[in-house]
C-alpha cells in the first residue's frame, strides 16, 4: 500500500498533470492580465462618463440660471426703455403744443403789430 501511495504522488505525475495546466496558466496569464487591464480602463472611461456628466448637469443649471439673470435684467430694461419712450412722446407732444402756442402767439403779436401800424398811419 505505501508503494501505490508513493506511486501516484510520484514526482512524475504531478508534473504530467501540472505541465498541461502550467501551459494553460502561461497562456491565461496574458489574457488575465489583458481582461484585468481592460477592466481597469473600462472603470477609468466609466468614471471620465460620470465625471463629464456632472459637469454637463452642472454647467446645465449654471446656464439655466444666467438664462434666468438675463432675462429678468431684459425685462427690467424693457419697462424702462417702455417708460422713456413714453416720457419722450409726451415731451413730443408737449413740445408740438408749445410751438403752435407760439405761432398762435406770434400772429396775434403781427396782427397787433399791423393793427398799431394802420392806427398810426390814420392819424
Amino acid at each position: 500500500m505505501a508503494d501505490q501511495t508513493s506511486d501516484s504522488t510520484s514526482p512524475v505525475a504531478p508534473l504530467s498533470v501540472s505541465s498541461p495546466t502550467a501551459t494553460k496558466k502561461d497562456n491565461t496569464n496574458p489574457v488575465d492580465s489583458k481582461l484585468t487591464e481592460l477592466n481597469e480602463s473600462r472603470a477609468e472611461l466609466l468614471n471620465r462618463i460620470q465625471n463629464l456628466k456632472q459637469d454637463l448637469q452642472s454647467w446645465r443649471g449654471k446656464l439655466d440660471t444666467q438664462v434666468k439673470v438675463y432675462r429678468e435684467e431684459l425685462s427690467g430694461l424693457k419697462k424702462t426703455l417702455n417708460l422713456e419712450v413714453e416720457q419722450l412722446r409726451e415731451l413730443q407732444d408737449s413740445k408740438e403744443q408749445i410751438d403752435k402756442r407760439s405761432e398762435v402767439t406770434e400772429e396775434k403779436v403781427e396782427a397787433l403789430s399791423t393793427d398799431d401800424n394802420a392806427k398810426e398811419a390814420e392819424h
